[in-house]
């Protein structure tokens, strides 16, 4: 019969390369670990792992081994860390996942009042510009992800909870500052500044720009949303984010957003959920305050 150890095992020599390391980290020797692989793969009645040189390569088994123990081992995890919390009467903490990078200052206005409201459960934010939200998910890596590209999935469940508009923003003394839109054509001189994103996961080029076969004479990218719109409003770019968002700095930075086409750009913020976690309250609970 399959056991915790013997998946902790596989996953630890995929991630170590060799037995003597995976031994190291699950604090067994060498024999140790040895044997247990000879037991495992007797009881499977097939090889894991093929030994090249000193690496070990996994068989089609391993391998299949391998890709359960990545979705089951976090689940174990994330279970046995909320019943310790059960048993101590605690609630938990809330991990949140971020793919939509300029939300973070929206996220920040809901945590302060569902702190005060639920004192007993902690938040974790994690913000990462390459985050695979689905996948974090799906592994009991986050409980919420904030997105504005949700990926239907089953067993997943996105809730709107947030309209936005996105538009370009241009510096103050920019020709298109006193524009009422711009069109797709206009940003072929332009210098585009965006977040470290790959360009078919940002809106204005994938609903604005490469629709209409045009792309800015440069694109670069910058990580921080201050230094990023400190660039624009010195005239070394333009970019495209929340209306919202550029409302609260223009009021201390020369920038002026402008509608994106003659329609604007409309958006919505998601929430995204197992929907085997629907009866927790205090996830509930986050849904509700984020719909105001």
């Amino acid at each position: 019969m399959l056991e915790r150890i013997h998946l902790a095992i596989v996953q630890e020599v995929a991630k170590q390369g060799s037995l003597t390391a995976a031994a190291d980290t699950l604090c067994l020797t060498q024999s140790a670990l040895s044997h247990s692989v000879k037991k495992l793969e007797s009881l499977l009645g097939t090889a894991i792992w093929l030994r090249e040189g000193r690496q070990l390569i996994p068989t089609q088994a391993g391998e299949y081994l391998l890709a359960v123990a990545n979705r089951v081992l976090p689940q174990l995890d994330q279970a046995e860390e909320r019943l310790r919390q059960y048993a101590e009467g605690e609630r938990g903490t809330l991990r949140i996942g971020m793919e939509c990078h300029p939300c973070y200052q929206w996220l920040l206005k809901l945590v302060a009042p569902y702190l005060a409201r639920w004192p007993d459960v902690d938040v974790d934010v994690k913000q990462k510009f390459q985050f695979g939200g689905i996948g974090a998910l799906f592994g009991f890596e986050i409980d919420l992800l904030v997105t504005p590209d949700p990926l239907f999935k089953p067993g997943l469940r996105f809730e709107p909870v947030f309209d936005y508009e996105q538009v370009l923003v241009v510096p103050r003394s920019h020709t298109l500052a006193g524009a009422t839109h711009v069109l797709p054509k206009q940003l072929a001189q332009e210098i585009l500044i965006t977040y470290p994103v790959a360009p078919e996961r940002l809106d204005v080029f994938n609903q604005f720009l490469t629709p209409a076969g045009i792309a800015p004479r440069q694109h670069r990218t910058i990580e921080t949303t201050d230094i990023l719109l400190q660039m624009v409003a010195s005239g070394r770019g333009v970019t495209a984010l929340p209306r919202w968002l550029i409302e609260e700095y223009a009021e201390r930075m020369d920038i002026v957003p402008v509608r994106l086409g003659r329609h604007g750009l409309k958006k919505q913020i998601f929430l995204g959920l197992r929907e085997s976690d629907g009866d927790v309250d205090y996830l509930q609970a986050f849904v509700e305050l984020a719909r105001g």
